[in-house]
Protein backbone atom coordinates (compact mmCIF):
# COMPACT_ATOMS: atom_id res chain seq x y z
CA UNK A 1 0.00 0.00 0.00
CA UNK A 2 2.58 2.54 -1.13
CA UNK A 3 4.92 1.72 1.78
CA UNK A 4 2.54 3.26 4.35
CA UNK A 5 1.54 1.55 7.57
CA UNK A 6 -2.14 1.66 8.57
CA UNK A 7 -3.00 1.43 12.26
CA UNK A 8 -6.34 0.28 13.74
CA UNK A 9 -8.95 2.96 14.46
CA UNK A 10 -8.86 4.38 17.98
CA UNK A 11 -11.91 5.46 19.98
CA UNK A 12 -10.98 9.05 19.25
CA UNK A 13 -10.86 8.31 15.52
CA UNK A 14 -14.37 6.85 15.68
CA UNK A 15 -15.66 9.79 17.72
CA UNK A 16 -14.36 12.26 15.14
CA UNK A 17 -15.80 10.31 12.24
CA UNK A 18 -19.23 10.16 13.90
CA UNK A 19 -19.05 13.89 14.61
CA UNK A 20 -18.37 14.64 10.95
CA UNK A 21 -21.55 12.84 9.84
CA UNK A 22 -23.58 14.29 12.70
CA UNK A 23 -24.38 11.31 14.93
CA UNK A 24 -23.40 10.54 18.51
CA UNK A 25 -22.85 6.78 18.30
CA UNK A 26 -22.64 3.87 15.91
CA UNK A 27 -26.05 2.69 17.15
CA UNK A 28 -27.56 5.91 15.79
CA UNK A 29 -26.64 4.74 12.30
CA UNK A 30 -29.16 1.91 12.72
CA UNK A 31 -31.95 3.94 14.35
CA UNK A 32 -34.37 3.11 11.51
CA UNK A 33 -34.16 -0.59 12.37
CA UNK A 34 -36.61 -1.55 15.20
CA UNK A 35 -34.75 -2.55 18.34
CA UNK A 36 -36.66 -5.85 18.66
CA UNK A 37 -35.11 -7.17 15.45
CA UNK A 38 -31.58 -6.04 16.20
CA UNK A 39 -28.95 -8.43 17.52
CA UNK A 40 -28.42 -7.17 21.07
CA UNK A 41 -25.09 -8.91 21.59
CA UNK A 42 -21.72 -9.46 19.98
CA UNK A 43 -21.53 -11.84 17.03
CA UNK A 44 -20.74 -15.39 18.13
CA UNK A 45 -17.56 -15.72 16.10
CA UNK A 46 -14.32 -17.49 16.94
CA UNK A 47 -11.15 -15.42 17.30
CA UNK A 48 -9.44 -14.28 14.14
CA UNK A 49 -6.88 -16.63 12.59
CA UNK A 50 -3.49 -15.87 11.17
CA UNK A 51 -3.32 -16.14 7.37
CA UNK A 52 -1.50 -19.47 7.45
CA UNK A 53 -4.02 -20.84 9.97
CA UNK A 54 -6.95 -19.59 7.88
CA UNK A 55 -5.60 -21.30 4.75
CA UNK A 56 -5.13 -24.57 6.63
CA UNK A 57 -8.67 -24.31 8.06
CA UNK A 58 -10.22 -23.63 4.64
CA UNK A 59 -8.28 -26.54 3.12
CA UNK A 60 -9.60 -28.86 5.82
CA UNK A 61 -13.16 -27.76 5.05
CA UNK A 62 -12.63 -28.17 1.30
CA UNK A 63 -11.23 -31.67 1.81
CA UNK A 64 -14.68 -32.79 2.99
CA UNK A 65 -16.06 -32.24 -0.51
CA UNK A 66 -16.46 -35.11 -2.95
CA UNK A 67 -15.58 -34.15 -6.51
CA UNK A 68 -14.18 -35.42 -9.80
CA UNK A 69 -10.60 -35.16 -8.57
CA UNK A 70 -11.00 -37.50 -5.60
CA UNK A 71 -13.85 -39.67 -6.89
CA UNK A 72 -14.50 -41.85 -9.91
CA UNK A 73 -17.65 -40.52 -11.57
CA UNK A 74 -20.35 -42.52 -13.29
CA UNK A 75 -22.79 -39.63 -12.94
CA UNK A 76 -24.15 -37.85 -16.00
CA UNK A 77 -27.65 -36.72 -17.00
CA UNK A 78 -26.28 -33.56 -18.62
CA UNK A 79 -22.98 -32.78 -16.88
CA UNK A 80 -20.08 -35.21 -17.34
CA UNK A 81 -16.53 -35.97 -16.28
CA UNK A 82 -14.76 -35.63 -19.62
CA UNK A 83 -11.04 -35.02 -20.00
CA UNK A 84 -10.07 -31.34 -20.26
CA UNK A 85 -6.77 -30.68 -22.08
CA UNK A 86 -4.48 -28.29 -20.18
CA UNK A 87 -4.18 -26.02 -23.23
CA UNK A 88 -7.76 -24.83 -22.63
CA UNK A 89 -6.97 -23.24 -19.27
CA UNK A 90 -3.75 -21.79 -20.71
CA UNK A 91 -5.61 -19.98 -23.51
CA UNK A 92 -8.79 -18.96 -21.67
CA UNK A 93 -6.72 -17.76 -18.70
CA UNK A 94 -4.92 -15.14 -20.78
CA UNK A 95 -5.96 -11.68 -19.57
CA UNK A 96 -7.04 -10.45 -23.01
CA UNK A 97 -9.71 -13.16 -23.03
CA UNK A 98 -10.34 -13.70 -19.33
CA UNK A 99 -11.13 -10.05 -18.62
CA UNK A 100 -12.77 -9.13 -21.92
CA UNK A 101 -16.32 -7.84 -21.95
CA UNK A 102 -19.02 -7.54 -24.58
CA UNK A 103 -17.38 -6.67 -27.94
CA UNK A 104 -19.47 -3.59 -28.66
CA UNK A 105 -16.58 -1.80 -30.42
CA UNK A 106 -15.22 -4.12 -33.13
CA UNK A 107 -12.14 -2.00 -33.80
CA UNK A 108 -10.78 -2.85 -30.32
CA UNK A 109 -12.41 -6.30 -29.95
CA UNK A 110 -10.93 -8.20 -32.88
CA UNK A 111 -9.49 -11.00 -30.75
CA UNK A 112 -12.77 -11.74 -28.94
CA UNK A 113 -14.79 -11.45 -32.15
CA UNK A 114 -12.44 -13.83 -33.96
CA UNK A 115 -12.70 -16.31 -31.07
CA UNK A 116 -16.51 -16.22 -31.33
CA UNK A 117 -16.33 -16.56 -35.12
CA UNK A 118 -13.98 -19.55 -34.96
CA UNK A 119 -16.23 -21.23 -32.39
CA UNK A 120 -19.30 -20.63 -34.56
CA UNK A 121 -17.50 -22.05 -37.59
CA UNK A 122 -16.54 -25.27 -35.82
CA UNK A 123 -20.06 -25.75 -34.41
CA UNK A 124 -21.45 -25.39 -37.93
CA UNK A 125 -18.95 -27.96 -39.21
CA UNK A 126 -19.87 -30.32 -36.38
CA UNK A 127 -23.66 -30.04 -36.82
CA UNK A 128 -23.86 -29.45 -40.58
CA UNK A 129 -25.84 -26.25 -40.02
CA UNK A 130 -25.29 -22.93 -41.79
CA UNK A 131 -25.03 -20.50 -38.87
CA UNK A 132 -24.32 -20.62 -35.14
CA UNK A 133 -24.40 -18.17 -32.24
CA UNK A 134 -22.46 -18.07 -28.97
CA UNK A 135 -24.83 -16.72 -26.36
CA UNK A 136 -26.90 -19.50 -24.80
CA UNK A 137 -26.61 -20.12 -21.06
CA UNK A 138 -26.82 -23.93 -21.20
CA UNK A 139 -28.49 -26.84 -22.96
CA UNK A 140 -31.87 -26.10 -21.36
CA UNK A 141 -32.06 -22.49 -22.49
CA UNK A 142 -30.81 -23.48 -25.95
CA UNK A 143 -33.69 -25.99 -26.26
CA UNK A 144 -36.22 -23.41 -25.10
CA UNK A 145 -34.90 -20.66 -27.34
CA UNK A 146 -34.91 -23.07 -30.28
CA UNK A 147 -38.56 -23.94 -29.68
CA UNK A 148 -39.45 -20.25 -29.45
CA UNK A 149 -37.59 -19.69 -32.74
CA UNK A 150 -39.84 -22.29 -34.32
CA UNK A 151 -42.93 -20.47 -33.08
CA UNK A 152 -41.62 -17.16 -34.39
CA UNK A 153 -40.72 -18.50 -37.82
CA UNK A 154 -44.03 -20.33 -38.35
CA UNK A 155 -46.25 -17.83 -36.49
CA UNK A 156 -47.75 -20.75 -34.59
CA UNK A 157 -48.06 -21.18 -30.84
CA UNK A 158 -47.56 -24.86 -30.03
CA UNK A 159 -44.55 -27.12 -29.58
CA UNK A 160 -44.22 -30.87 -29.14
CA UNK A 161 -41.39 -32.24 -27.02
CA UNK A 162 -40.51 -35.89 -26.57
CA UNK A 163 -40.66 -37.28 -23.05
CA UNK A 164 -37.23 -38.76 -23.78
CA UNK A 165 -35.78 -35.23 -23.81
CA UNK A 166 -33.96 -34.32 -20.58
CA UNK A 167 -36.49 -33.50 -17.83
CA UNK A 168 -34.31 -30.52 -16.90
CA UNK A 169 -34.60 -29.15 -20.44
CA UNK A 170 -38.33 -29.80 -20.51
CA UNK A 171 -38.75 -27.87 -17.27
CA UNK A 172 -36.97 -24.84 -18.70
CA UNK A 173 -38.99 -25.18 -21.90
CA UNK A 174 -42.23 -25.29 -19.91
CA UNK A 175 -41.28 -22.13 -18.00
CA UNK A 176 -40.47 -20.33 -21.24
CA UNK A 177 -43.76 -21.30 -22.85
CA UNK A 178 -45.90 -20.52 -19.80
CA UNK A 179 -44.47 -17.01 -19.58
CA UNK A 180 -45.19 -16.40 -23.26
CA UNK A 181 -48.68 -17.90 -23.40
CA UNK A 182 -47.52 -20.69 -25.74
CA UNK A 183 -48.74 -24.29 -25.70
CA UNK A 184 -46.53 -27.30 -24.98
CA UNK A 185 -47.42 -30.97 -25.31
CA UNK A 186 -45.31 -34.05 -24.61
CA UNK A 187 -44.81 -36.89 -27.06
CA UNK A 188 -45.07 -40.29 -25.30
CA UNK A 189 -42.19 -42.73 -25.26
CA UNK A 190 -42.11 -46.47 -25.82
CA UNK A 191 -39.16 -48.57 -24.63
CA UNK A 192 -37.28 -45.38 -23.86
CA UNK A 193 -37.60 -44.01 -27.41
CA UNK A 194 -39.89 -41.36 -28.87
CA UNK A 195 -43.15 -42.93 -30.01
CA UNK A 196 -43.09 -41.81 -33.65
CA UNK A 197 -46.60 -43.10 -34.35
CA UNK A 198 -47.91 -40.84 -31.57
CA UNK A 199 -45.85 -37.95 -32.90
CA UNK A 200 -47.57 -38.29 -36.26
CA UNK A 201 -50.99 -38.20 -34.55
CA UNK A 202 -50.07 -35.08 -32.54
CA UNK A 203 -48.81 -33.11 -35.53
CA UNK A 204 -51.30 -30.56 -36.80
CA UNK A 205 -51.64 -27.14 -38.36
CA UNK A 206 -51.09 -25.48 -34.96
CA UNK A 207 -47.71 -27.14 -34.25
CA UNK A 208 -44.70 -24.90 -34.74
CA UNK A 209 -41.83 -26.95 -33.28
CA UNK A 210 -40.95 -30.57 -32.55
CA UNK A 211 -38.12 -31.09 -30.04
CA UNK A 212 -36.17 -34.37 -29.91
CA UNK A 213 -32.89 -35.33 -28.25
CA UNK A 214 -30.10 -37.39 -29.85
CA UNK A 215 -28.92 -39.46 -28.02
CA UNK A 216 -31.88 -39.05 -25.68
CA UNK A 217 -31.86 -38.62 -21.90
CA UNK A 218 -31.60 -42.39 -21.39
CA UNK A 219 -28.50 -42.51 -23.61
CA UNK A 220 -30.42 -44.24 -26.40
CA UNK A 221 -29.93 -43.41 -30.07
CA UNK A 222 -33.26 -42.29 -31.52
CA UNK A 223 -34.44 -43.42 -34.96
CA UNK A 224 -34.46 -40.23 -37.02
CA UNK A 225 -35.30 -41.78 -40.39
CA UNK A 226 -38.31 -40.04 -41.86
CA UNK A 227 -38.89 -37.81 -38.83
CA UNK A 228 -37.98 -34.59 -40.64
CA UNK A 229 -40.31 -35.41 -43.56
CA UNK A 230 -43.12 -36.09 -41.09
CA UNK A 231 -42.53 -32.75 -39.34
CA UNK A 232 -42.01 -30.74 -42.53
CA UNK A 233 -45.17 -32.16 -44.11
CA UNK A 234 -47.02 -30.14 -41.47
CA UNK A 235 -44.77 -27.10 -42.08
CA UNK A 236 -43.32 -27.40 -38.57
CA UNK A 237 -39.69 -27.00 -37.46
CA UNK A 238 -37.54 -29.93 -36.29
CA UNK A 239 -35.28 -29.06 -33.35
CA UNK A 240 -32.68 -31.59 -32.22
CA UNK A 241 -30.79 -31.41 -28.95
CA UNK A 242 -27.56 -33.23 -29.79
CA UNK A 243 -24.58 -34.26 -27.70
CA UNK A 244 -21.71 -32.68 -29.66
CA UNK A 245 -19.34 -35.49 -28.67
CA UNK A 246 -21.64 -38.03 -30.33
CA UNK A 247 -21.60 -36.27 -33.70
CA UNK A 248 -18.31 -37.75 -34.99
CA UNK A 249 -20.04 -41.17 -34.86
CA UNK A 250 -23.72 -40.49 -35.41
CA UNK A 251 -25.38 -39.11 -38.51
CA UNK A 252 -25.17 -35.33 -38.76
CA UNK A 253 -28.41 -33.55 -37.78
CA UNK A 254 -28.26 -31.75 -41.12
CA UNK A 255 -28.25 -35.10 -42.95
CA UNK A 256 -31.51 -36.28 -41.39
CA UNK A 257 -33.24 -32.93 -41.90
CA UNK A 258 -32.97 -31.03 -38.63
CA UNK A 259 -33.73 -27.31 -38.92
CA UNK A 260 -32.25 -26.15 -35.61
CA UNK A 261 -29.58 -27.97 -33.59
CA UNK A 262 -29.11 -27.19 -29.92
CA UNK A 263 -27.25 -28.92 -27.12
CA UNK A 264 -25.03 -28.75 -24.07
CA UNK A 265 -21.36 -27.98 -24.74
CA UNK A 266 -20.05 -28.80 -21.25
CA UNK A 267 -18.34 -31.91 -22.59
CA UNK A 268 -16.18 -29.76 -24.87
CA UNK A 269 -13.55 -28.90 -22.29
CA UNK A 270 -15.80 -27.09 -19.81
CA UNK A 271 -15.38 -28.02 -16.11
CA UNK A 272 -18.44 -29.23 -14.21
CA UNK A 273 -17.88 -26.39 -11.69
CA UNK A 274 -20.76 -27.34 -9.39
CA UNK A 275 -23.16 -27.12 -12.33
CA UNK A 276 -22.06 -23.99 -14.16
CA UNK A 277 -21.27 -21.96 -16.09
CA UNK A 278 -22.28 -24.29 -18.89
CA UNK A 279 -22.47 -23.67 -22.64
CA UNK A 280 -25.64 -23.75 -24.68
CA UNK A 281 -24.99 -24.65 -28.31
CA UNK A 282 -27.28 -23.34 -31.04
CA UNK A 283 -26.95 -23.69 -34.81
CA UNK A 284 -29.53 -23.46 -37.57
CA UNK A 285 -30.16 -23.33 -41.27
CA UNK A 286 -29.62 -19.92 -42.83
CA UNK A 287 -33.34 -19.18 -43.24
CA UNK A 288 -33.66 -18.99 -39.44
CA UNK A 289 -30.76 -16.59 -38.93
CA UNK A 290 -32.93 -13.56 -38.13
CA UNK A 291 -34.86 -15.56 -35.55
CA UNK A 292 -31.72 -16.57 -33.65
CA UNK A 293 -31.23 -15.01 -30.22
CA UNK A 294 -27.99 -13.57 -28.91
CA UNK A 295 -25.08 -12.50 -31.07
CA UNK A 296 -23.60 -13.73 -34.32
CA UNK A 297 -20.05 -12.73 -35.21
CA UNK A 298 -19.16 -12.44 -38.87
CA UNK A 299 -16.05 -12.15 -41.05
CA UNK A 300 -15.50 -9.14 -43.31
CA UNK A 301 -12.73 -6.87 -44.69
CA UNK A 302 -11.86 -3.30 -43.81
CA UNK A 303 -11.41 -0.39 -46.22
CA UNK A 304 -7.92 -1.63 -47.07
CA UNK A 305 -9.00 -5.20 -47.70
CA UNK A 306 -7.67 -6.64 -44.44
CA UNK A 307 -9.54 -9.50 -42.79
CA UNK A 308 -11.66 -8.38 -39.85
CA UNK A 309 -14.54 -9.43 -37.60
CA UNK A 310 -17.78 -7.74 -36.60
CA UNK A 311 -21.02 -8.47 -34.80
CA UNK A 312 -23.18 -9.23 -37.82
CA UNK A 313 -26.50 -9.71 -36.02
CA UNK A 314 -27.66 -8.77 -32.53
CA UNK A 315 -31.35 -9.61 -32.21
CA UNK A 316 -31.37 -8.58 -28.55
CA UNK A 317 -33.66 -6.18 -26.74
CA UNK A 318 -30.60 -4.11 -25.76
CA UNK A 319 -29.89 -3.30 -29.40
CA UNK A 320 -33.27 -3.08 -31.09
CA UNK A 321 -36.81 -2.24 -30.11
CA UNK A 322 -37.91 -4.59 -27.36
CA UNK A 323 -41.01 -5.76 -29.22
CA UNK A 324 -38.80 -6.66 -32.21
CA UNK A 325 -36.23 -8.62 -30.20
CA UNK A 326 -35.92 -12.35 -30.82
CA UNK A 327 -35.14 -12.91 -27.14
CA UNK A 328 -34.14 -11.22 -23.90
CA UNK A 329 -31.28 -13.69 -23.40
CA UNK A 330 -28.11 -11.64 -23.55
CA UNK A 331 -25.15 -12.82 -21.44
CA UNK A 332 -22.09 -13.31 -23.60
CA UNK A 333 -20.78 -16.90 -23.33
CA UNK A 334 -17.64 -16.02 -25.29
CA UNK A 335 -15.13 -17.20 -22.65
CA UNK A 336 -16.80 -20.60 -22.27
CA UNK A 337 -17.28 -20.81 -26.04
CA UNK A 338 -13.57 -20.03 -26.46
CA UNK A 339 -12.76 -22.99 -24.22
CA UNK A 340 -14.93 -25.21 -26.41
CA UNK A 341 -13.26 -23.84 -29.54
CA UNK A 342 -9.81 -24.60 -28.12
CA UNK A 343 -10.99 -28.13 -27.28
CA UNK A 344 -12.33 -28.70 -30.80
CA UNK A 345 -9.19 -27.30 -32.41
CA UNK A 346 -6.83 -29.21 -30.13
CA UNK A 347 -8.49 -32.58 -30.72
CA UNK A 348 -9.42 -32.11 -34.36
CA UNK A 349 -11.68 -34.51 -36.27
CA UNK A 350 -9.58 -37.60 -35.47
CA UNK A 351 -9.31 -36.80 -31.77
CA UNK A 352 -13.03 -36.08 -31.51
CA UNK A 353 -13.81 -39.40 -33.13
CA UNK A 354 -11.48 -41.21 -30.74
CA UNK A 355 -13.22 -39.65 -27.72
CA UNK A 356 -16.61 -40.65 -29.13
CA UNK A 357 -15.45 -44.22 -29.80
CA UNK A 358 -14.03 -44.58 -26.30
CA UNK A 359 -17.30 -43.35 -24.75
CA UNK A 360 -19.24 -45.82 -26.89
CA UNK A 361 -17.00 -48.82 -26.19
CA UNK A 362 -16.54 -48.20 -22.48
CA UNK A 363 -20.26 -47.63 -21.92
CA UNK A 364 -21.04 -50.87 -23.76
CA UNK A 365 -18.46 -52.77 -21.67
CA UNK A 366 -19.86 -51.34 -18.42
CA UNK A 367 -23.45 -52.16 -19.36
CA UNK A 368 -22.48 -55.74 -20.22
CA UNK A 369 -20.63 -56.21 -16.91
CA UNK A 370 -23.38 -54.68 -14.75
CA UNK A 371 -26.28 -56.54 -16.34
CA UNK A 372 -24.41 -59.82 -15.94
CA UNK A 373 -24.85 -59.40 -12.16
CA UNK A 374 -27.80 -60.97 -10.41
CA UNK A 375 -30.68 -58.51 -9.96
CA UNK A 376 -29.40 -55.90 -12.44
CA UNK A 377 -31.37 -55.62 -15.68
CA UNK A 378 -31.33 -53.60 -18.89
CA UNK A 379 -34.34 -51.29 -18.88
CA UNK A 380 -34.54 -50.29 -22.55
CA UNK A 381 -33.41 -52.15 -25.66
CA UNK A 382 -31.47 -50.26 -28.30
CA UNK A 383 -28.15 -48.66 -29.13
CA UNK A 384 -26.46 -46.47 -26.51
CA UNK A 385 -23.72 -43.86 -26.71
CA UNK A 386 -22.29 -43.12 -23.24
CA UNK A 387 -25.26 -43.55 -20.88
CA UNK A 388 -27.68 -46.33 -20.05
CA UNK A 389 -30.51 -47.08 -17.63
CA UNK A 390 -30.33 -50.12 -15.34
CA UNK A 391 -32.91 -51.62 -13.01
CA UNK A 392 -31.23 -52.37 -9.66
CA UNK A 393 -32.26 -54.67 -6.77
CA UNK A 394 -32.84 -51.90 -4.22
CA UNK A 395 -32.98 -48.17 -3.63
CA UNK A 396 -30.65 -45.95 -5.69
CA UNK A 397 -30.04 -43.61 -2.74
CA UNK A 398 -28.79 -46.51 -0.61
CA UNK A 399 -26.56 -47.78 -3.40
CA UNK A 400 -25.09 -44.36 -4.05
CA UNK A 401 -24.37 -43.93 -0.33
CA UNK A 402 -22.41 -47.18 -0.34
CA UNK A 403 -20.55 -46.24 -3.52
CA UNK A 404 -19.64 -42.82 -2.13
CA UNK A 405 -17.91 -44.52 0.80
CA UNK A 406 -15.60 -46.01 -1.83
CA UNK A 407 -15.17 -42.62 -3.54
CA UNK A 408 -17.39 -43.62 -6.46
CA UNK A 409 -20.05 -41.21 -7.72
CA UNK A 410 -22.87 -43.51 -8.81
CA UNK A 411 -25.68 -43.08 -11.27
CA UNK A 412 -28.71 -40.80 -11.22
CA UNK A 413 -31.98 -42.02 -9.71
CA UNK A 414 -34.59 -41.79 -12.49
CA UNK A 415 -37.71 -42.15 -10.31
CA UNK A 416 -38.03 -38.43 -9.44
CA UNK A 417 -38.29 -37.65 -13.16
CA UNK A 418 -39.98 -40.83 -14.39
CA UNK A 419 -42.13 -42.30 -11.55
CA UNK A 420 -42.63 -45.51 -13.53
CA UNK A 421 -38.87 -46.14 -13.38
CA UNK A 422 -38.61 -46.96 -9.69
CA UNK A 423 -35.26 -48.43 -8.59
CA UNK A 424 -33.72 -47.46 -11.91
CA UNK A 425 -30.42 -45.65 -12.33
CA UNK A 426 -28.81 -43.81 -15.21
CA UNK A 427 -25.06 -44.47 -15.44
CA UNK A 428 -22.65 -42.44 -17.59
CA UNK A 429 -19.27 -43.72 -18.81
CA UNK A 430 -16.92 -41.24 -20.47
CA UNK A 431 -13.54 -41.69 -22.16
CA UNK A 432 -11.83 -40.97 -18.80
CA UNK A 433 -12.99 -44.19 -17.18
CA UNK A 434 -10.45 -47.00 -17.17
CA UNK A 435 -11.10 -50.73 -17.19
CA UNK A 436 -9.86 -50.87 -13.58
CA UNK A 437 -12.33 -48.18 -12.49
CA UNK A 438 -15.21 -49.87 -14.29
CA UNK A 439 -14.34 -53.25 -12.81
CA UNK A 440 -14.14 -51.65 -9.34
CA UNK A 441 -17.70 -50.31 -9.80
CA UNK A 442 -18.92 -53.76 -10.84
CA UNK A 443 -17.28 -55.37 -7.78
CA UNK A 444 -19.11 -52.93 -5.49
CA UNK A 445 -22.41 -53.70 -7.22
CA UNK A 446 -21.94 -57.46 -7.03
CA UNK A 447 -23.99 -58.96 -4.25
CA UNK A 448 -25.53 -55.61 -3.25
CA UNK A 449 -29.21 -55.66 -2.30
Amino acid sequence: MGGKHYLPLTDEDRRQMLAVIGVKSVDDLFSDIPSEVRLQRELDLPPALAESEAIEHLNSLASKNKHFHNCVSFMGAGVYDHFIPSIIKHVTGRSEFYTSYTPYQPEISQGVLQAIFEYQTMICQLTGMDVSNASMYDGGTAVAEGAVMGCGSTRRSKALVSRSVSPFYREVLSNYFNSRGLDLEEIPIVDGHTDLSELEKLLGEDVASVVLQQPNFFGLVEDMDGVADMVHNHKAVLIVSADPLSLPLLQSPADYGADIVVGEGQGLGVPASFGGPLLGIMAARSKFVRQMPGRIAGETVDGEGNRGFVLTLQTREQHIRREKAASNICSNEALVALGAAVYLAALGPQGMREVAEQCLQKAAYTLEKITALEGFEVVFPGNIFKEFAVKIPGKPAELNKKLLEKNILGGVDLAPFYPELENTMLFAVTEKRTREEIDALVRELEGWK
